[in-house]
């Protein structure tokens, strides 16, 4: 009975935490495109705009929802709660840290752990371009069906970099599971060197890292590779014809796919959880500081306002930030937080690459896209599998 009630309890909060992220993921995007593109951003809408994603929801609640009159209805319906479903089931075996013990109760931060988790990812994240090509012919619009079919075409061109990439990693670790992938990487070379697979010997996986994360931004749609929604040429590409909450559907799918990406690449090539340096060096001090560094920083913003308000809202901030610090510090919390700040922080650079590219990248032409994957990225992540092959094989002797 205690297993069913700790299922259902994981299941709701990392519903809960997901969909939040999801859209305070949108805020963050548009505050740092806006901070590169010396703009405000969202700052209207409640202090410093974080009430700007509750005002976009309300908007596309209350708007008037649309149906193409010679649109397919039943796969038209189908496609946004297809897109959502896929994007969700990844996230089902992704462990966020180690086996804690709550309330007496060992259990693993994850709601499932499944030894061939790496795979039921590749195959959900392949299944995921139907949500997409549904949309775009279900609609009955030749830009719609246009994006639909660039989606699946860009998602088989970059769907096999991608996945010899990933077949890396595992060589080196010699399992299928993602809990194991990261107690592979536990440890340090000399002392201070973490073992993640980025520096893993015998292939040090960076070459395979970097190829990872350009198939992941074709695979997630995004800039320079958001050809199926490319404004300038499709209107809106395959989601031209959507409206309401069918459009925020594909909305919250594509930045639950980035998240769900950035945490695979965090378990596959940056040791998951693991520390970036040992625990006797001061490791579990670090989100202690971090958090008393970010009080400091918005109370003296506080006590120093660029506007008026400002003298009301940070020092709140501060006292968030502050409260935080002190839960890191208490015992039975520590072993179970303390995991989730480095996997959060890593996780969370690699969203922040995806919003930084956006902001700094034009879109590549159609053909442009093709080529590069075909003619360079298949080749060098080809090369990289086979060098890592070779030099596991001849160092396992």
């Amino acid at each position: 009975m205690e297993f069913y009630i700790i299922t259902l309890v994981k299941a709701a909060l990392i519903a809960f935490v997901l969909l939040t992220a999801a859209a305070y993921l949108v805020w963050l995007e548009r505050k740092v495109l806006a901070h590169i593109q010396l703009r405000l951003g969202p700052s209207r809408v409640g202090p410093h705009g974080l009430l700007q994603p509750l005002a976009d929801a309300v908007k596309l609640l209350t708007k008037e929802d649309l149906i193409p009159r010679d649109a397919h209805k039943p796969f038209y319906l189908l496609a946004p709660l297809l897109a959502v479903s896929l994007s969700l089931i990844s996230i089902c075996v992704i462990p966020f840290g180690p086996e804690v013990e709550i309330f007496g109760y060992r259990t693993y931060l994850q709601l499932t752990d499944l030894s061939i988790g790496v795979l039921v990812v590749l195959a959900v994240s392949s299944l995921s371009v139907y949500g997409v090509a549904l949309a775009g012919w279900a609609s009955n619009s030749k830009y719609s069906l246009l994006g639909g079919l660039r989606s699946s075409a860009q998602m088989v061109s970059y769907e096999l970099p991608l996945a010899i990439t990933v077949a890396a990693p595992l060589l080196l670790a010699n399992t299928l599971s993602f809990r194991e992938l990261v107690d592979a990487q536990a440890g340090y070379y000399f002392g201070i060197i973490p073992r993640w697979n980025i520096f893993q010997f015998p292939m040090p996986q960076i070459f395979g890292f970097i190829i990872f994360l350009i198939a992941a931004f074709a695979e997630t749609n995004r800039v320079p590779f958001d050809l199926p929604e490319a404004e300038n040429e499709l209107v809106a590409g395959f989601h031209t014809e959507y409206s309401s909450m069918k459009f925020a559907a594909f909305f919250t799918a594509e930045y639950i796919n980035i998240m769900t990406i950035c945490c695979v690449a965090t378990l596959l090539f940056l040791g998951g959880w693991q520390p970036l340096f040992p625990a006797q060096y001061g490791s579990d001090f670090v989100p202690v500081l971090v958090n008393l560094g970010a009080a400091a920083v918005a109370l003296y913003h506080g006590l120093n306002p660029a506007r008026p308000k400002d003298r009301l809202t940070l020092p709140v901030v501060a006292a968030v930030f502050a409260g935080i610090a002190l839960l890191f510090l208490v015992p039975f919390l520590k072993p179970i937080l303390v995991p989730l700040f480095w996997f959060a922080t890593k996780t969370g650079f690699l969203v922040f690459v995806f919003i930084w590219v956006r902001g700094t990248l034009p879109r590549f032409r159609y053909d442009q896209l093709m080529k590069f994957a075909w003619t360079f990225l298949f080749p060098v992540a080809l090369l990289n599998l086979l060098a890592t092959s070779f030099l596991v094989a001849v160092t396992s002797k």
